[in-house]
Parts: C-alpha cells; structure tokens; sequence
C-alpha cells in the first residue's frame, strides 16, 4: 500500500499542473487575443500569480488528503513542483508556438511594450535620461522575449522562483504522523 500512495500524490499533482496549465496558456491566448496590453499588466499578472500559487497550494492541500492529513516535506514540495513544473512548461511551449509560428509580429510588439514598461519604471524610479538610455540600448540587445533562449531562461527562473515559494509551502503543510 506504501508504494501506491506516492504515485497517487504524483497523478493529483500531475492533474492539478494540466489544470493550472490550462490557466495560463488559456489567459495567454485571451491575453494575446483581447489586447497584447495584459501581457505586460501588473494586476493582470499579479492575478495570474496569485492564482498559480493559490493552485499549486492546493495541489498539496489535496496530496495530504490522499495520505489521510499526514504529508512529509518531501512529498508535499514534490506535490507543488511537479505542479508547478508542468504549467509553467507548457505555457512556455504555447508561448513560444504562438509567438514564434502563429504570430510572429506580436512577438515585436510586445518587446517594444515591455521595453515601454522598462522605461516607465526607470522614470518613476527617477533615474536620469542618460541612465534610462543605457538601460534601453542593452534592453535592445537582447533577445526576443520569445526566442527559445528566453523563455528557457524564463523557465528556469520561474522554477527557481517557485521552488523556493514551494518550500515555504511544504514546511507549513507538513504533517508527520509521529507529530500528530
């Protein structure tokens, strides 16, 4: 019986990273078809974080159900990294697919918004114009924000990211059976 209950926690965590993957890709292509402007919002991201954080939660909330109210860190941090892991990879594929096959120009358009973003908070920050200008000129020179390059960087940031919200959450959701 032992050995069913890791695969159990795996499948929930397996179903609830296709649910959270649903949500970002669909409010990727809602974004993408609706206004490219959500996609550098900071409420609508900021809800789109919220969200990925409150599903992956739940996926361990639901993992220490399956194991009767008893969790160990390791299985509740798998719970939410393999969550996690598998949204985040697949909105990087329907990211990189739409923005590199199906519209390639909305790819310019939004590294010109994000650049437009970039220099707005520089300016609220109050940094110079010369200051502003260096940060645009090497904002230039990097890759599109949807070269396969940067959304693998962008992968493995947002997974370092959320591991380290995912130990958080493992250490307040654990529960061993001799702590009971």
């Amino acid at each position: 019986m032992e050995t069913l209950q890791p695969n159990t926690i795996k499948s929930s965590a397996i179903n609830y990273g296709l649910y959270l993957a649903i949500i970002l890709a669909g409010s990727s292509i809602l974004a993408y078809v609706v206004n490219l402007d959500l996609l550098t919002n900071f409420l609508y991201g900021s809800i789109i974080f919220i969200l990925t954080i409150g599903l992956a939660f739940f996926s361990v909330y639901k993992a220490k159900k399956i194991l009767n109210g008893f969790i160990t860190f390791k299985q509740a941090f798998t719970a939410f990294f393999i969550t996690i892991a598998l949204a985040v990879f697949i909105k990087v594929v329907i990211d990189y697919v739409l923005f590199n096959f199906i519209d390639a120009e909305a790819a310019i358009i939004m590294q010109e918004k994000a650049l437009d973003t970039q220099v707005g908070l520089l300016q609220n920050f109050g940094m110079s114009e010369e200051q502003i200008a260096l940060a645009v000129e090497a904002a230039e020179d990097q890759p599109n924000l949807y070269s396969l390059q940067s959304l693998l960087f962008g992968l493995f940031g947002s997974l370092a990211f959320y591991s380290i919200i995912g130990l958080i959450v493992a250490l307040i959701m654990k529960r061993n059976p001799e702590n009971a």
